[in-house]
């Protein structure tokens, strides 16, 4: 094996749009609602293993918009990429999967979930930016981890 064969290595392979779905239970009829409906976004982060050094990420946006205890509508996007990732140290592996990789896809997700709202006859959701980093620090410390140092 060479010297090359042994250098890190972080390629993006594909970045694709793996599911989207948008409901509109209550429609027509809560349409001809004029108050301004309240709106929840929660976000998602799923890693797996393809194959060695092959690893898939997966961001999940969930938009509910109600008007009291009416749906006005649900859209939900998977947006996934595809990362080449070799001969980077274990310690570093959760923070580029969890932070690096998401950092990535977000824009994908967040222009989809805006263009599947406007295409549903909405206003657009804009997603406000992610501090990716944040959330997996917070996440590891809920589980009892210390998060990798410069992930």
């Amino acid at each position: 094996m060479s010297e090359q064969d042994n250098a890190p290595t972080f390629n993006i392979q594909r970045m694709y749009l793996k599911d989207a779905s948008l409901e509109q239970p209550n429609s027509p009829q809560i349409l001809l609602e004029q108050q301004a409906p309240e709106v929840d976004i929660a976000l998602a982060v799923a890693a797996a293993a393809l194959a060695e050094g092959i690893v898939e990420v997966t961001v999940t946006g969930t938009v509910t918009a109600k008007i009291g205890d009416k749906t006005l509508f649900l859209c939900e996007a998977r947006q996934a990429g595809i990362f080449e990732v070799r001969n980077i140290p274990d310690e570093q592996m959760n923070g580029i999967v969890s932070v690096v990789c998401p950092q990535m896809i977000f824009p994908y997700l967040r222009a989809n979930i805006s263009d599947l709202t406007v295409r549903a006859g909405f206003p657009p959701v804009l997603l406000n930016e992610v501090n990716f980093q944040a959330m997996y620090e917070s996440q590891a410390q809920a589980q009892g981890e210390a998060p990798a140092e410069n992930a």
